[in-house]
């Protein structure tokens, strides 16, 4: 039976040339297979987002775009990371889709789960999350480290899914709530969870890389916890003003203590001590300006409101076309 679903598959790009030609074979075979199933109508489609790559990414896309009619893309002025890379491709897709699947372009999201996700959608969710069953493809240490940060998010009252990255489907209503969020520190597992709309989740083993390097080193997913971090919670600004209460308790009760030595003629010269009291709170008083200031540099990209991306070129039936920015980094169709 036919389905009329208009389905766009949202692939964010940085020097994925490698990785492509087998990424966008295997995800041609797999939308085909929706449309056969009538999950997905004809119209569906496969958006490449390059996020400024510096080798062959966009020639390869565009290449592909002459040669398949279900592949499309746009590339970015400048790379902007992966998050606004991500959030271009899906206000894109929003303009033309009843739903759009987002993943990653190295295929270690497992695709034979689109059917799933599918499922899902017509039986009348908004929003799918893609929850890893398990971490076995994980060193030991991304495993734990990965399993404190969502620990930790808990704690901090952040509303996020566990174990689930960035491969979700989002309909176009919930696509639509999605542009109402203006902020430009982007952590969008942190901000989709907040749509509301009826979710649910599709469980997949995540595999190996099968094309090129990681574009996530251990630098760039400690950046990205904190983003995370400080774009939705504001416990670390009040743990600061309980720890400060904490130290100017101990220190009270520290001077009582010289006092009273003083007093009973028992003092001795500490000049270790001092030294290693000075360190000590100035350590932490450097942390804490080191935390504040966190928040307050986020305040000032907030209030400066520049576009989040700017789209330089698209395809459109095998060519290309430039196009204008919209002011807050929302493309205004495709």
């Amino acid at each position: 039976m036919a389905c009329d679903t208009t389905l766009y598959l949202v692939v964010p790009c940085y020097n994925e040339e490698e990785a492509l030609p087998e990424t966008i074979r295997q995800l041609s075979q797999t939308l085909q297979e929706l449309v056969d199933a009538g999950k997905a109508g004809e119209g569906s489609r496969m958006l490449f987002v390059d996020d400024g790559s510096r080798d062959n990414t966009w020639e390869v896309i565009t290449r592909a775009a002459g040669e398949n009619q279900r592949v499309c893309g746009v590339k970015l002025a400048h790379n902007r990371g992966h998050q606004n890379a991500l959030l271009a491709g899906l206000m894109t897709a929003k303009e033309k889709a009843d739903c759009a699947i987002s993943l990653d372009a190295d295929l270690q999201d497992d695709i034979s789960v689109l059917g799933e996700f599918m499922d899902k959608y017509h039986g009348g969710c908004d929003i799918v999350y893609g929850v890893r069953s398990s971490r076995k493809t994980d060193t030991a240490f991304k495993r734990n480290t990965a399993g404190g940060f969502y620990s930790l998010m808990k704690r901090l009252g952040v509303e996020m899914v566990s174990n689930h990255a960035d491969y979700r489907l989002m309909s176009r209503r919930a696509l639509e709530a999605l542009s109402d969020y203006r902020e430009v520190n982007l952590f969008l597992r942190g901000i989709v969870p907040q749509i509301g709309y009826p979710q649910d989740v599709v469980y997949y083993e995540r595999k190996e890389r099968m094309a090129g390097e990681s574009k996530y080193p251990l630098k760039k997913m400690i950046g990205f916890a904190m983003e995370g971090v400080t774009s939705f919670s504001v416990k670390p600004l009040k743990l600061i003003s309980n720890f400060g209460i904490f130290i100017s308790i101990l220190s009270i009760l520290g001077l009582l203590y010289a006092l009273v030595s003083f007093l009973a003629g028992v003092a001795v010269p500490g000049w270790t001590a001092i030294v290693c009291s000075i360190f000590l709170l100035g350590g932490i008083q450097l942390f804490c300006l080191g935390v504040v200031g966190t928040y307050v540099g986020k305040i000032y990209s907030e209030v400066k409101s520049r576009p989040r991306f700017h789209i330089e070129t698209e395809t459109m039936q095998g060519t290309e076309r430039g196009r204008k920015a919209h002011p807050l980094g929302a493309p205004s169709g495709f």
